[in-house]
Formats: structure tokens, sequence, C-alpha cells
């Protein structure tokens, strides 16, 4: 296993109490991965107006993890590929279906969700292992997780370089795109399984719950404050690092003793009534 501990050293450099204890710099290096990668991602989600998709994808980790329990595969593996399965039909579903792409990913999140539950039902011993996904704990990363992690924040960044202007182009016009020869059917299938292994790397930091807005409020802030999409991109991961490290900073001060997820949510919401203040300032003085 590659030796990681260069990095659990940089992270008991933060001036928190209990960064001492190898599990709180494993948490702290994992939300430093994750939050870029959802901010980033939730600037594009909001673009293509995809919030509905990846709260499908993050409720298919009760049934990814459902049936990897019961087929004796460790759910670590079975769910980022059970997401990444469904994130890939819904996409293909809705290039080749005349449905909207509502009611399209609509049918696929129900059909996950049954089945999740389908599963659970028939043995309560799988539906007490369930709970760590419904609720997420951060604290519960390991160091092979944090290597996947950072394997997946390796390709996210070149994604990015590659196809960020690219996705912002299709998402704009996909006609004007295609005429321009900019491959969209490639970008987007590709966007759409990078964006389900975030969601499922994410769901064991913050649940099922709370994933989706892990991707969305960082955007929806980041869109009010900034005045152009490259500001959108920068803003979004400014709010979401702050939030990620600030929410774990709070979640584990005795006088707070809330869930990390949750905390980090809240801190998250903050700043989207702060940007709404300032867009508010900011057009009144337009006006």
């Amino acid at each position: 296993m590659i030796d990681l501990s260069w990095l659990f050293h940089l992270a008991s450099l933060f001036p928190l109490d209990g960064m001492d204890m190898r599990f709180m710099q494993q948490a702290l290096v994992a939300l430093v991965l994750l939050a870029p990668m959802t901010a980033a991602l939730g600037v594009q989600v909001v673009c293509y107006r995809m919030a509905f998709f990846s709260d499908a994808v993050g409720h298919s980790a009760f049934a990814g993890v459902a049936i990897g329990l019961v087929l004796g595969v460790n759910p670590h593996i079975s769910m980022p590929l059970f997401g990444l399965a469904v994130g890939l039909i819904i996409m293909f579903m809705q290039r080749f279906s005349a449905l909207p792409s509502d009611t399209v990913i609509g049918v696929v999140f129900s059909a996950v969700v049954a089945a999740g539950l389908a599963v659970v039902s028939r043995n309560n011993t799988i539906a007490r292992d369930l709970q760590q996904f419904l609720y997420g704990d951060i604290l519960t990363m390991t160091e092979t997780d944090i290597l996947w992690l950072l394997a997946l924040f390796a390709v996210f960044v070149l994604f990015q370089i590659v196809a960020f202007n690219r996705l912002l182009y299709a998402s704009t016009s996909g006609i004007i795109a295609r005429a321009h020869r900019v491959p969209v059917a490639l970008f987007e299938y590709l966007f759409a399984a990078l964006l389900a292994l975030v969601v499922m790397f994410s769901v064991w930091g913050v649940g099922v719950l709370l994933v989706t807005a892990m991707l969305i409020v960082p955007a929806a802030s980041a869109r009010n404050f900034a005045r152009s999409a490259g500001g959108m991109f920068w803003w979004a991961i400014l709010v979401s690092l702050s939030s990620a490290v600030t929410g774990l900073a709070l979640s584990v001060q005795p006088w707070m003793g809330t869930a990390t997820g949750a905390t980090i949510i809240l801190v998250s919401c903050a700043w989207f009534v702060a940007s709404v203040v300032v867009s508010s300032v900011r057009n009144e003085r337009q006006a």
C-alpha cells in the first residue's frame, strides 16, 4: 500500500483539538479531497439542471450496499459500482428516450430505492448495517478509502482540465457544440460516470439524505457571489472547502456534539444566506 503518512502528518498540523488522532487526520484529508470535487461538479450540475440526477444516484447507495451484503461483496466496492451503473443507465435513457429527463430519472430513482428497500426488508441485519450510509460518518474513512479518493481526485482534475469549457459550451447549446466538433455524448457519459462516483464517496461522508446538498448549496452560493462562469467555479470551491473544514471543526467540539455531515451542510447554508444578502445589495446598487 502507498505510504500516506506524510499526508496525515500535514493534516495533524491543522490547529484543531484531536488532530493527533489518525481517524481525525483521515477525516480532514477526505473532506479536503471531496469538497473541491463536489463543488466543481455541483456547478456543472446546476448548469445542466441535474440536481435530481445526483439525488437518484445518491439513493442508489441503499441498493448497492444491500446487494453487496447479500452477495458477500464489500459494500465499499458494490456501492460505487452500482451507483456508476445507475448513472450511466440514466444518461443512456435520457439520450434515447422520448420522455422528459426528469421523468426518466424519476423512474430509475423509484426502481433503485424500491430494490434497496426490498432487499433490506428481507434481512434485519442488513437494515442495521445501512444506518451508516443513511446518515454518513466521515470519521470512519479508512486509509484505503483515502487512496481511492486520491485516485478519483486525479481523474477529476484531468477531466476538468479537458472537459470544463466543452461541458459549459454543451450546456449552453448542444447543437452549436456538435457543430464545432465537440463530442457531446462522450463528455456527457464521462461526466455522469464521474458524478456518480463522487456522489457515492460523498455518501460515506454525509449520508444519503444530505449528499445532494453537498453538491447544490455551494454552487447556488457561488452563483450569487460570482459574475462569471470561472468565478462561480472558484467561489463554489471556496464555499465547499471552508464549509467542510469548519463543519468538521465544529462537530467535534464537546459543546456542539453534532453529526459532521449535518454540520458541514449547515455551514454551507450559512454561506448561501450570506450570498443572498450580497446579491441583493449588489442588485440594489445596480438598479
